[in-house]
């Protein structure tokens, strides 16, 4: 089925047999997460491809001008289904709900699982910044056979939560080291800007993100970072050796654009991969398959001349 047919699906009842097994057998969930086949294990080398799906839990349902894009969840799972039947798609990042549909559809088969720990913060709350732990636990994650979790981290010197959030963020750090689980800190030096919170993507203040957020917790053994693409990706790379993905925000430029920076910070040291979201389930051609076969080739693409390079020296 191509990619065309499955988003122009209207059937309302395709997804009725998720209502039908919650509604009947909740345990369900778990029992498909203990029977899923793991992921064969994170090398050095290979950059990972995670698709992200965890904006709709924090109120954020806009891609592009269009406000209520991820509103509709039957066609969500349409474009999670598409991308990750690419075998080139090495995971997911979702909410808890998300991430239970994608159990009992057992799309998950192979793939590394993220689960996304703290959605309080949601867009356009009064206290934004205080970005609470309401989604997935440590212990939670560790339950369902998860590779690891990702939190948000922004960081606004303007405003006192910031505090509380980075003593969360700590500890939830350590709850998943403690499980040997990943902890994918996602950092922003943020502001607050008539009502709205905008998160400062200069090249100084990503690095700065990164420097206080590599020092959180009691170890950093399990720790990877969740960048944004800037300017001088270099200089931001230079400050830190953790492992990196990168991120792909709500789009803005043309599709070719945002792919060309991509590729370039991909052949950086220490890039893991990339962790994209909206970009590729909402691009402007409505064509999700052709978008993350792209996305991966530059990830393979990468994978070659880095190796191309390391042969070299």
């Amino acid at each position: 089925m191509s990619s065309a047919a499955t988003i122009s699906n209207d059937d309302p009842r395709r997804y009725e047999h998720l209502s039908a097994i919650r509604l009947e057998d909740p345990a369900a969930v778990a029992r498909a997460a203990k029977a899923r086949r793991r992921h064969p294990g994170l090398k050095y080398g290979k950059q990972n491809f995670i698709v992200a799906a965890d904006h709709p839990a924090r109120g954020a349902l806009a891609v592009g001008s269009d406000p209520v894009a991820m509103a509709d969840r039957r066609q969500l799972l349409d474009r999670l289904q598409i991308a990750l039947a690419n075998p080139d798609v090495d995971g997911i990042l979702a909410s808890p709900d998300i991430m239970d549909d994608l159990l009992l559809l057992g799309a998950l088969d192979g793939k590394l699982v993220f689960g996304s720990m703290n959605r309080g913060g949601l867009t356009g709350l009064i206290n934004e910044f205080d970005d609470r732990f309401t989604g997935h636990t440590a212990a939670a994650l560790s339950e369902l056979g998860a590779d690891g979790g990702k939190m948000l981290t922004r960081i606004c010197l303007g405003d006192p939560d910031t505090v509380s959030l980075l003593e969360a963020t700590a500890k939830a750090i350590d709850s998943l080291a403690e499980r040997k689980l990943i902890a994918m800190v996602e950092p922003f030096l943020s502001v607050r800007e008539n009502g709205k919170v905008r998160n400062d993507l200069s090249t100084d203040a990503v690095i700065k993100s990164v420097a206080i957020a590599a020092g959180l917790g009691s170890t950093s053994a399990y720790t990877w970072m969740k960048l944004p693409v800037v300017a001088d990706m270099e200089r931001v790379m230079a400050a830190t050796t953790m492992p990196t993905v990168l991120l792909g925000g709500d789009p803005e430029g043309t599709q070719d654009e945002v792919f060309s920076s991509w590729q370039a910070a991909l052949a950086l040291p220490n890039v893991q991969g990339l962790t994209v979201g909206r970009t590729l389930l909402y691009p402007h051609d409505g064509d999700v398959a052709g978008a993350v076969a792209t996305a991966a080739s530059l990830l393979q693409h990468s994978q070659s001349t880095r190796v191309h390079a390391e042969a070299s020296e």
